[in-house]
C-alpha cells in the first residue's frame, strides 16, 4: 500500500484521521474533530466509498 489512514485523538480530546503516504507525507486529513472513535472511523468509511475514483476538476 502507497497510503495508510491514521486515526488520532487530539489536544482537545477529539478525534481525527489523517491520509498518510509511506514517505510521510499527509495526503488528506479530517478537517475537523470528532467526538468519538467511532464517529471518526465513519468519516474514513465515507472518504474510502465515496471517493475511490474521483474525477479532479480545475476552478
Amino acid at each position: 500500500m502507497s497510503a495508510t489512514f491514521e486515526l488520532y485523538e487530539d489536544r482537545e480530546g477529539k478525534y481525527r484521521w489523517r491520509l498518510l503516504h509511506r514517505n510521510g507525507n499527509i495526503l488528506a486529513d479530517s478537517g475537523e474533530g470528532y467526538a468519538t472513535r467511532q464517529k471518526a472511523k465513519q468519516g474514513i468509511r465515507s472518504v474510502k466509498e465515496n471517493a475511490p475514483d474521483a474525477p479532479v476538476e480545475t476552478v
